[in-house]
């Protein structure tokens, strides 16, 4: 129970500094219309509300937790939850968020569009 506390601790924490971090440093640009709104189709470019957006973050960063989580407690302990906490804060977060306004900056791109522009 400790571990859980623990590892709810950490991911308040990590949201309330750490976002706030990787958002200061990324600087957003507030007044830019995003691509589902100058490019909607209702196929791929959609307007959503924020908390529609929200789950889909939490369901993308959470959805493999209940089948990588009970593994890597089978194999390591208690002390899993803090590294699937940490890993999840300091790897996936910032990888989803960074990889999302980045697209954002050239007009909505994929992944393999970018993985193209950046690594040719």
């Amino acid at each position: 129970m400790i571990t859980f506390i623990t590892s709810m601790i950490l991911l308040v924490l990590g949201y309330m500094f750490y976002g706030k971090f990787v958002d200061k440093t990324f600087q957003p640009n507030e007044t830019k219309d995003t691509p589902a709104h100058t490019m909607e189709d209702g196929v791929d470019f959609v307007p959503m509300n924020s908390n529609r957006n929200a789950f889909i973050q939490i369901l993308n960063i959470a959805g493999v937790g209940p089948i990588f989580g009970p593994i890597l407690g089978a194999l390591y302990g208690p002390i899993a939850f803090i590294w699937i906490v940490l890993g999840s804060i300091f790897a996936g977060a910032v990888h989803d968020y960074l990889t999302g306004m980045i697209s954002l900056r050239f007009g909505g791109a994929h992944l393999p569009a970018l993985a193209s522009r950046f690594l040719g």
